[in-house]
């Protein structure tokens, strides 16, 4: 992690590397209000070209319901290292397993979140094992690959990768405009010098090769059907990147809670963040925090 980090914390969240046995991961991790019971520990996965910073307007409101959040940026990913030339490294069982490193690191059993590519990261996670976690909420994260128009910005996106330096390709984000997920360091909370930052801190290997898998990605509803955890299914009343109705139908294969945030997008995380709280302690509440074990994971 850099000592001089893009985004400062938000009040009451501190950043540090979280160590675990397959390396360290930047994360923003925030407790319990003081006087708040503590009701169960929270793991964030940001999307593509995202980071743990997407989530930064939720840890308050988490913070007074009694939850503690960990957001972690997925290695390769803004200030968590990662090859910047080997993209076997950004195999997807690769960063599940990553996934299942930092639950362990933290104590687990955790409530998983998961942001679009961060959602289905986390769900290879889930079905490669399930017991660190307590429930799974998928954020605007679909069945399976993105949307055709989403597809061909990732292959722009892909190409421009092929072809140009970071910086260069950061330059031509700004003058193509695309959608968030694309065009993430356009649309992502932060001024544009805390933007760029965060888009030169990512490995290009880890763009490609996640971007690869975004456009790939099989139906793995069914099998997720199966795993013996709560689900929940949140996403905002328009999304480019999956369709609302595929997240309607997935929630119901999947028997999940459904939550649709009105006045959202892709990103119902930064684009209404009090409801978007709201509907996640309120799952979890429905839940609870699962058998606890020691807060591991603390420096």
């Amino acid at each position: 992690m850099t000592s001089h980090p893009a985004f400062p914390p938000p009040p009451g969240a501190r950043a540090y590397p979280l160590r675990t046995a397959r390396g360290e991961f930047a994360v923003v991790d925030s407790s319990p209000a003081a006087g708040e019971e503590g009701r169960g520990v929270v793991l964030m996965l940001p999307g593509f070209t995202g980071s743990k910073e997407d989530f930064r307007l939720l840890h308050e409101p988490l913070a007074q319901r009694g939850y503690r959040v960990v957001a972690v940026d997925g290695r390769g990913q803004h200030e968590s290292d990662g090859p910047l030339d080997d993209e076997s490294a950004y195999a997807q069982p690769e960063l599940a397993r990553d996934v299942l490193a930092q639950a362990e690191a933290l104590g687990g059993p955790v409530h998983l979140v998961g942001h679009s590519l961060g959602g289905q990261i986390a769900r290879a996670a889930v079905l490669l094992d399930h017991s660190p976690f307590v429930s799974f909420t998928l954020v605007s994260s679909g069945p399976a690959e993105i949307s055709v128009s989403q597809q061909q910005r990732v292959k722009l996106l892909r190409d421009a990768l092929a072809v140009l330096s970071m910086e260069e390709v950061w330059e031509a984000i700004q003058a193509m405009g695309p959608p968030e997920e694309v065009g993430g360091p356009a649309r992502g909370l932060g001024d544009q010098d805390q933007l760029r930052r965060r888009w030169l801190g990512h490995s290009p290997a880890q763009l490609l090769a996640t971007g690869r898998q975004l456009c790939t990605e099989p139906d793995r509803v069914a099998e997720l059907a199966a795993v013996p955890l709560p689900f929940h299914v949140l996403s905002g009343a328009h999304d480019d990147t999956w369709p609302v109705a595929i997240l309607d139908d997935m929630a119901q294969r999947l028997d999940a809670h459904r939550t649709v945030i009105t006045g959202a997008e892709h990103s119902p995380n930064a684009d209404q963040p009090l409801p978007t709280a709201h509907a996640l302690a309120d799952f979890w509440d429905g839940i609870g925090p699962g058998p606890s074990k020691a807060a591991a994971g603390t420096p």
